[in-house]
């Protein structure tokens, strides 16, 4: 599957289908792993945020929306600047610390991750799960099929609104993507920001698309 722009998705939808749009946040500054909270401190740049209001341009008028966010900084503010692009000022935004760690098992072994190599850590985990490998006593990484199963059922059990917003880091996206649509991802070409999955549902089921508010869905390194 490819990356769909989001403007166009959204054209595609059934009056009837309710969106559940699990996004990674806007543009930020660079984090290197010497940063000493790798990046939490980190919040958008004025392009991201002007990103973040084109996403919500893109979202019909018809409906009311519901937002969630990791509780980092910058995930907070992509999800208020998508609701000003909508026209929604002072968005209520519900802060979950599940959006900030969801496939995360251990803290000890995530952290080394998060230190000696962010992209290849998770590439690695997702190659394993991939190849059936079997799993260590200590894994800094949740099993990501059931994992990947258990986000798309909170998403569909919280959004209570025909526009739900989750937004998030791309750590979590990446598994969803693979798990869902069947995506691969290395540490040379790694997902865009603003660029997620989108759960169009009905009473007779789903659809889940990978889309992108951006040129492309696609960083390269």
């Amino acid at each position: 599957m490819e990356f769909v722009p989001a403007a166009k998705f959204f054209d595609s939808l059934a009056s009837d289908e309710r969106v559940f749009l699990l996004i990674r946040h806007g543009e930020r500054r660079h984090i290197t792993p010497e940063d000493p909270d790798f990046g939490a401190h980190v919040g958008l740049t004025e392009r991201g945020r002007k990103q973040a209001l084109a996403l919500g341009k893109c979202i019909p008028a018809e409906g009311d929306m519901s937002f969630f966010s990791s509780p980092v900084g910058r995930c907070v503010e992509t999800a208020e600047f998508i609701g000003r692009g909508r026209g929604i000022e002072n968005s209520l935004i519900e802060k979950l610390d599940c959006l900030a760690e969801y496939f995360v098992q251990d803290y000890d072994e995530y952290t080394k991750v998060l230190r000696s190599g962010f992209y290849e850590g998770i590439c690695e985990w997702m190659q394993k799960e991939a190849a059936g490998k079997p799993r260590g006593d200590k894994e800094a990484f949740a099993p990501l099929a059931g994992r990947s199963e258990e986000m798309l059922a909170m998403m569909l059990e919280k959004g209570n609104a025909r526009f739900n917003i989750f937004a998030t880091h791309d750590a979590w996206v990446v598994p969803c993507l693979t798990h869902f649509c069947k995506m691969a991802f290395t540490p040379q070409r790694w997902m865009n920001f603003l660029t997620g999955m989108a759960v169009a549902a009905t009473p007779r089921g789903k659809r889940i698309v990978p889309i992108t508010a951006l040129d492309s869905g696609w960083l390269e390194f």
